[in-house]
């Protein structure tokens, strides 16, 4: 058995190398043989893998296209409150003050189900942050960053890594008094992705 993780790609080999890091973490932790696969813009992509037994954990956000049709309908990786504790490390480290107003940007999605998880991931994160966090999307259904921002707000990007969108959020974020980085490789993400393999592991020997 092996731990199959499916980002989506980007042009940018620092963002591809997140999930590989997230994904050899994981299963070093596990005990596993592990693979971090894409689906676009970078090998390997998930639909040339062999089908052997695997695990699979997407680290896509939120549910949309990719996760409904190329991955089988498998669960998102988010909303999580695991994520939250990535986002105000990250906020926290770029100079936001606790309890500042925050602006979550999400890559954004026509999906009403990516919707949906966007505004419980940034209830999440104003329950873990202790202050207000309102969405921004960039693309997609919502707001722009560019309407909600203001020169009181903190940003939070909801995007794992580098790569086209994270160059987006900063640019259209300018107004912020602080943008954080991206959710990265931050150990709670590592905590998630081992836990939603166990959960798996354990569907798999009870059925």
């Amino acid at each position: 058995m092996r731990l199959v993780t499916v980002a989506h790609g980007t042009r940018s080999p620092e963002g591809n190398a997140v999930a590989r890091d997230i994904t050899g973490a994981a299963g070093t932790r596990l005990g596993m043989p592990w693979i971090a696969s894409y689906v676009e813009l970078c090998t390997p992509l998930f639909s040339s893998l062999s089908d052997q037994p695997s695990v699979l954990v997407p680290l896509l956000l939120s549910t949309g296209h990719h996760v409904r049709h190329d991955l089988r309908g498998a669960r998102a990786l988010g909303p999580d409150p695991l994520l939250a504790v990535a986002q105000a490390a990250r906020l926290e480290a770029a100079g936001a003050r606790p309890g500042q107003p925050v602006v979550m940007v999400a890559a954004g999605s026509r999906d009403p189900l990516a919707t949906r998880d966007q505004v419980l991931a940034a209830a999440y994160l104003s329950e873990h942050w202790g202050g207000p966090v309102r969405l921004a999307t960039l693309s997609g259904v919502g707001r722009r960053p560019v309407e909600v921002v203001t020169p009181d707000d903190a940003v939070s990007p909801y995007l794992l890594a580098p790569g086209h969108f994270a160059s987006r959020a900063r640019s259209e974020s300018s107004a912020a008094a602080v943008v954080a980085d991206v959710i990265g490789a931050h150990a709670a993400v590592v905590d998630l992705v081992v836990s939603r393999t166990v959960e798996a592991l354990a569907d798999l020997r009870s059925a």
